[in-house]
């Protein structure tokens, strides 16, 4: 112990579990719409469980893997693969579950680490790149071991000092959460307006309709493709140019946004991923795309809101049509050529404004979201550390 307190002890010997899942027998076919939560390397983010891709198992299926049932604050840690080293802990309302081989369950000994204290340690930079560094040797895939896990030296302060370091770094870490939740609440809501105005035509019932090859529009109204609003344009840059710092966003296919130091676009845009799982971002500024990313800046920006609420709700249909056996993918013309019904002078209409506002807000969540996230990811190794130190006989 040094004179602040601080320990050096192998995390094995922090620990009452360090163990990964298991492959629950019959693969895909053991799958359920509900039951026991079955986690994969899909579901942890730093810091966040995605729920997307959650699948669930019988409580028959789920006896036979008792031994790697999910305790609340387990520390849930990736450990092959392209997402290995990504660590959180499964919010309550997940559980009762099971983790696959692709998980590994760290059960800390919590009179000796706080939870949240250890996943901070973890997310922490020089953890990480350790945990990167360990998970690239001596393998053709990306892999940590029991016995790498169990061996991570940590300098740990007394518990009552990591209780109060996780806690200061807990409310950076809610009001992220909250922000989140916000943006996706405003996502909905513009697409439920979308729907209401654009699909079912709500506001126009009372009005004359006409045919066209969409259906049943309101007369007056036209359809069109996509590509009249927008060029598409492709992304130039490869993964190699984004990492995980730099002045400006890196759009891949990945629902992450990585960083890079160079831009090549400007503007008010929508990014639709090429491959992948087709998703579709929106940002405004300077900005870098990979080369199987669509990147679409409208002629008139006013319409950024509205278009980017009408690729994403019409974007199952766009991806349709995607080719490819083995790596799915869409080419600029599935974009260019996708017909909606729009009102012959749309920039008129006032709901336009309303997917303008949606649209500030949610920039601007996405900007406090981003300077919070920087005031955690500098507050983390200083109090992990001890540069800042924290006045115990106040706690």
């Amino acid at each position: 112990m040094d004179s602040r307190g601080f320990q050096e002890i192998d995390l094995g010997d922090l620990c009452i579990k360090i163990g990964s899942g298991v492959t629950p027998r019959g693969g895909g076919n053991v799958y359920k719409q509900d039951g026991i939560s079955l986690i994969r390397s899909q579901n942890i983010y730093d810091y966040s469980f995605e729920y997307k891709g959650l699948v669930y198992i019988d409580e028959e299926q789920a006896k036979k893997m008792k031994n790697v049932e999910v305790m609340p604050d387990d520390v849930l840690l990736n450990i092959t693969g392209d997402s290995v080293a990504r660590c959180c802990i499964v919010p309550n309302g997940v559980l009762p579950a099971r983790v696959n081989q692709h998980v590994s369950i760290i059960r800390p000994n919590s009179d000796l680490v706080d939870p949240r204290y250890l996943l901070y340690w973890i997310n922490n930079s020089i953890t990480k790149e350790l945990l990167l560094s360990l998970a690239s040797t001596g393998a053709t895939r990306k892999a940590l071991t029991k016995g790498m896990i169990e061996k991570l030296k940590l300098s740990i302060p007394p518990i009552i000092e990591q209780k109060f370091v996780a806690s200061t770094l807990s409310c950076l870490d809610d009001k992220i959460k909250i922000n989140n939740r916000i943006n996706e609440n405003l996502e909905e809501m513009a697409q439920a307006i979308f729907k209401s105005w654009f699909v079912n035509f709500d506001p126009f019932q009372e009005g004359e309709f006409e045919d066209s090859e969409l259906g049943r529009i309101p007369k007056g109204w036209r359809v069109v493709e996509l590509g009249e609003f927008f060029p598409v344009i492709t992304g130039k840059k490869n993964a190699n140019v984004s990492s995980e710092i730099g002045k400006y966003p890196f759009f891949s296919c990945s629902q992450d946004v990585a960083w890079t130091d160079d831009y090549s676009f400007e503007g008010n845009a929508i990014l639709v991923a090429g491959n992948g799982d087709f998703n579709v971002k929106w940002y405004k500024g300077k900005f870098e795309a990979y080369q199987r990313t669509y990147v679409l800046i409208p002629y008139n920006e006013r319409l950024t809101g509205l278009l980017f609420a009408a690729i994403k709700f019409s974007l199952d249909k766009i991806t349709s049509g995607h080719r490819g056996s083995v790596i799915k993918f869409i080419t600029k013309g599935s974009i260019e050529n996708f017909k909606i019904a729009m009102p012959s002078k749309v920039e008129d209409f006032e709901i336009v404004s309303t997917f303008e506002t949606l649209n500030n807000k949610i920039e601007f969540n996405n900007n406090q979201i981003r300077t919070l996230t920087d005031i955690r990811d500098s507050l983390l190794p200083k109090l992990m550390s001890g540069e800042i130190l924290v006045p115990i006989e106040e706690l």
